[in-house]
């Protein structure tokens, strides 16, 4: 079963005998993302009663797990929202469920249906994607050599996040893991030997 994650922000409104539960989910590489994307949530909606929410980074046995209850009744909003996320099988994923109260005391069950049922909900509208695992490559080349490089680069998926123009020109590229030997093959090709490749997996 291939590694999947949401391929893009979703929200999705419910509204549980008067009270609003607006549940916001985004696609996350990591914690720091994670805890930012909640921060933002909080700035938008500042009078909202709770902001529940929780994310699993990673997938199978690797994954960073987070939530909280954000002043709801302990074990019935954080925990309920965690586990209809990580049954859903996403990973690099996060979710935050505000609620405006109506008014209403939904009691303990009503809580921990409310919240899962607006992760499902949301869940319901997410498209998903296969998470591809990516590399960068370093390529260093003379100037003669920079258009042609570009041009075999985009017949992959492949990705330039930064040029540097000094006495040469390099590359900082981001490719599949799995294309990375084939690609650096045919730069080596193209270029004659004279193209330098640094492979950096600290990405």
């Amino acid at each position: 079963m291939p590694n999947e994650i949401p391929a893009a922000p979703v929200d999705v409104e419910l509204r549980v005998s008067n009270s609003r539960f607006i549940t916001h989910l985004a696609p996350v590489a990591d914690v720091v993302s994670a805890r930012a994307f909640i921060a933002s949530i909080r700035a938008k909606m500042p009078d909202a009663n709770h902001h529940v929410y929780a994310y699993v980074i990673g997938h199978g046995g690797t994954t960073t797990l987070g939530m909280s209850d954000d002043g709801e009744p302990s074990g019935t909003a954080g925990r309920p929202v965690l586990a209809v996320l990580k049954g859903s099988g996403l990973g690099d994923v996060v979710v935050v469920v505000t609620r405006y109260f109506g008014g209403t005391l939904l009691g303990t069950g009503g809580l921990v249906h409310a919240y899962g049922d607006s992760v499902k909900a949301v869940l319901s509208e997410v498209v998903r994607i296969e998470k591809i695992a990516r590399t960068k490559l370093l390529l260093s080349m003379t100037y003669p050599l920079y258009e042609g490089i570009k041009r075999v680069l985009a017949g992959y998926d492949s990705q330039i996040i930064e040029e540097l123009f000094g006495t040469d020109v390099t590359l900082t590229v981001v490719v599949r893991v799995d294309d990375a030997p084939k690609i650096s093959a045919v730069l080596v090709e193209h270029s004659a030997g004279t193209i330098e490749i640094l492979h950096d997996d600290n990405n």
